[in-house]
């Protein structure tokens, strides 16, 4: 961020509540449980990556995994929390095909509650809530709108995951760095981007030179949520 202001204009200088602070990265979650090498298993199974696991003699245990693409992990284990087991909820996980995230747990083993999507008035049911009350539909949102299709699944101990599709951001959610938190998730914005191409192409009819700078600007709007380049 470049500041320009005159010194003379102390009165008018910036907010420091509005200027960007130091970075602050959301990199752990701990979450409760009552028997750590049942939930070791289970997380295990899941396809997430085991980062660490380590005791020492007082008893202490902390165990650590990292979901694919992700970058906060979550912990659990020994003197770690004083939390009850099962007691965490509304854990959110993001991913870009919420049919196919609930195909790959079921595969897994896993119970899946969806896909779903919100609507109406909050009820009093079984069901936990979710960012759109507590009634749930069965299906992905029909316009299949961003943010819209959930679905949910549990732990051993009861602590409660949300799937959630993000295929685009809001406005002003992704700050201008453009990140990629892994190959695969670099690797189908690029396909996004060529099938977008494609079509700019037949548009203009003719092979485009500078194809590179569309795709770069594709990818940079498409984080940030922007207009796409046409």
């Amino acid at each position: 961020m470049s500041l320009n202001f005159d010194r003379h204009q102390g009165d008018n200088m910036m907010n420091p509540s509005q200027m960007r602070a130091l970075d602050m990265k959301l990199e752990i979650v701990v979450i409760p449980v009552s028997n750590f090498d049942r939930a070791k298993q289970f997380y295990g199974d899941l396809g997430w990556r085991l980062d660490a696991d380590f005791a020492a003699v007082d008893g202490y245990r902390v165990i650590q995994f990292t979901p694919p693409g992700s970058g906060a992990s979550v912990i659990f284990g020994a003197n770690v929390t004083a939390a009850a087991p099962g007691s965490a909820k509304g854990l959110y996980l993001i991913v870009s095909d919420i049919e196919a995230a609930c195909k790959d747990l079921r595969g897994r083993g896993v119970k899946v509650s969806g896909p779903f999507h919100g609507g109406g008035d909050v009820h009093k049911g079984n069901d936990e809530p979710h960012l759109f009350g507590s009634v749930r539909f069965d299906g992905p949102d029909p316009e299949r709108r961003s943010y819209s299709s959930l679905a949910s699944f549990s732990d051993p101990d009861g602590n409660g995951w949300l799937l959630q599709e993000v295929t685009t951001r809001l406005p002003g959610r992704v700050e201008a760095d453009t990140t990629f938190t892994s190959a695969a998730e670099l690797a189908a914005t690029l396909r996004r981007a060529a099938v977008a191409h494609g079509e700019h192409e037949k548009r203009t009819g003719g092979h485009d030179e500078n194809w590179a700078d569309w795709y770069a600007e594709y990818i940079v709007r498409e984080q940030a949520g922007e207009p796409l380049p046409s």
